[in-house]
């Protein structure tokens, strides 16, 4: 009866000492340390290295007087009590493998986004998650609807960088204002946004189609990664541009207007992406 006993407790993530040192408390208690180590089998060497453990768990409870006594915590409670720790660890379980499932599925899928709103929405999304760095394509218009969560996520430590097609003013965020975003705006006919989160996921697209905005979103290394890297080469330009501006127009134009003639497909020199 009391191999089995022992046996049953083992299963309920007790060591062999843990559990003859609680099943002696639970016929007799309390008891001192000795006493239990003497009644139970357990080495004197070992036992109050084993009452220290069950009493960390919550198996037993210890009394601070003179000499420290030993008692159970009641058979019923300790079932009460391993019942409702294996529920939050079932709980925990399956919400943490929910997450890994669905982070590993988003990693592999490119998800298309319809709609000035929602794309707006899928940002936000971004940007609440992020724990590191923001990295922000964006014109002011579509700045003045994300500026709260920008300057939340800035406010938990996360370092915000703002490339800005139009004026931004901000207190919390590293801006740079794109050195032609007027001729962009007239070029593209059309705004977008890019964002890329902590180098792990990024939402691109269109937003100034209304209800026919789209945008991708993905966490997608073969997109993440060049994706936020034209990112940073605007910003390694942006850098540039400051340091050099005179020298660089002399060399191909304001602006780098003849950069731009040169590597376009239409007489127009515009672009055409929106038909």
């Amino acid at each position: 009866m009391k191999d089995s006993i022992l046996e049953t407790l083992k299963k309920l993530n007790f060591t062999e000492y843990e559990a003859k040192a609680y099943l002696t408390l639970l016929g007799e208690s309390p008891l001192t340390g000795y006493a239990v180590a003497k009644n139970s089998g357990v080495p004197r060497s070992k036992i109050y290295e084993v009452l220290e453990s069950l009493a960390i768990r919550g198996d037993i409870l210890v009394s601070h007087g003179t000499t420290q006594r030993y008692t159970p915590v009641p058979a019923k409670e300790l079932i009460k009590n391993r019942r409702r720790e294996t529920e939050v660890n079932f709980e925990q379980a399956e919400k943490s493998l929910a997450e890994f499932e669905r982070s590993a599925h988003d990693r592999e899928n490119i998800w298309n986004i319809t709609g000035d709103n929602e794309i707006l929405d899928k940002v936000k999304d971004c940007i609440a998650s992020a724990e590191k760095r923001i990295l922000l394509e964006i014109w002011k218009e579509e700045f003045k609807a994300l500026e709260p969560e920008l300057q939340r996520a800035a406010e938990r430590g996360v370092h915000v960088i703002i490339i800005a097609y139009g004026e931004i003013i901000s207190d919390f965020a590293e801006v740079y204002i794109h050195y032609m975003g007027d001729e962009i705006t007239e070029e593209y006919g059309g705004r977008w946004i890019v964002i890329s989160a902590d180098d792990s996921e990024v939402v691109a697209g269109i937003v100034s189609l209304g209800e026919d905005s789209r945008a991708a979103w993905t966490r997608h290394v073969g997109l993440v990664m060049p994706i936020t890297e034209v990112i940073i080469h605007d910003l390694y330009l942006m850098e540039i541009m400051k340091g050099h501006r005179d020298l660089l127009e002399g060399s191909f134009g304001k602006n780098l207007v003849n950069l731009r003639h040169k590597f376009s497909i239409h007489p127009d020199f515009k672009k055409h992406y929106l038909k």
